[in-house]
């Protein structure tokens, strides 16, 4: 196995499946790639009779004919996005002032962001403004951005709804500069990933208080069941991973202590008798 870094680029992405294409693999692996973005790559390993499963590569679970991906490895999206509004509808006790943050590079970060919206506004919360941003950037926008927001809305501003975490890896000194505490609002809430910094934050009790965590070890092995089956012929699992809403109340349990997402239902032993290990 070989891995092609995309170094966080739309051009990077398209070199590196090209340099994918060139070693004539026996499969591809497509981690935070868009289907959309790069349908001319993709149509290019479907012709070439190249089996493809993906992570994240948009808003459908499990096989795209469309883009020739066997199988997209993912949590349920909607599921995740409105599991995120809910708790932050209910965390301001019905009267959220919510500002989403999202990035329209990919389709899947769209559909995340506009069923958070839609969620909100069918409980009658109030969605302030939906903010377009890239992720690949929020090092350098988020903390103006952050500023700029609590200047316009002030204490109206009760939640924010990220499509991932990494939006808040960068708000934190801008709302303590602000004269904000870590728990104070507004309140971060992301729809995935459960990284490792959101569950530092997150036990910390500093600018986030929710995670709709994926399990990426889990999903990680099953890209390799879900590649397997691709290449034997086989159909794809039809698995679908579970997610989980990490607070400071249950920050310590399914992999916490490790800050991350990770099951103890033994799905390891289970992929090694599939695979005859």
């Amino acid at each position: 196995a070989l891995a092609c870094s995309s170094a966080g680029s739309i051009g990077g992405r398209t070199a590196a499946f090209g340099q994918a294409m060139a070693l004539k693999p026996n499969g591809i692996v497509i981690n935070g790639f868009d289907a959309v973005e790069q349908a001319p790559a993709l149509e290019q390993a479907k012709a070439a009779g190249i089996p493809l499963v993906s992570w994240h590569a948009g808003p459908v679970i499990g096989p795209d004919e469309k883009s020739g991906v066997f199988a997209n490895v993912s949590t349920d999206a909607m599921q995740v996005s409105t599991a995120a509004a809910d708790w932050a509808y209910t965390d301001a006790k019905g009267k959220p002032g919510v500002v989403i943050f999202t990035d329209s590079t990919y389709a899947i970060a769209i559909a995340k962001a506009d069923m958070m919206k839609a969620e909100i506004e069918r409980l009658g919360g109030k969605v302030l403004e939906y903010v377009d941003t890239p992720i690949a950037e929020t090092s350098q926008r988020m903390p103006q951005l952050t500023t700029s927001l609590l200047q316009k809305y002030g204490d109206a501003w009760t939640h924010s709804l990220a499509i991932n975490d990494l939006y808040f890896d960068f708000m934190g000194p801008s709302l303590a500069a602000a004269g904000k505490a870590g728990t104070d609002a507004p309140i971060n809430v992301a729809a995935g990933d459960g990284s490792e910094s959101a569950y530092q934050r997150i036990r910390a009790g500093q600018f986030q208080k929710v995670t709709v965590a994926e399990p990426l070890n889990l999903q990680g092995w099953q890209l390799v069941d879900e590649l397997n089956r691709a290449i034997a012929g086989e159909k794809w699992s039809g698995y679908l991973s579970p997610l989980h809403v990490v607070t400071a109340d249950n920050v310590e349990f399914d992999g916490g202590p490790k800050n991350a997402f990770d099951p103890e239902n033994g799905y390891r032993d289970q992929y090694k008798k599939i695979w005859g290990k």
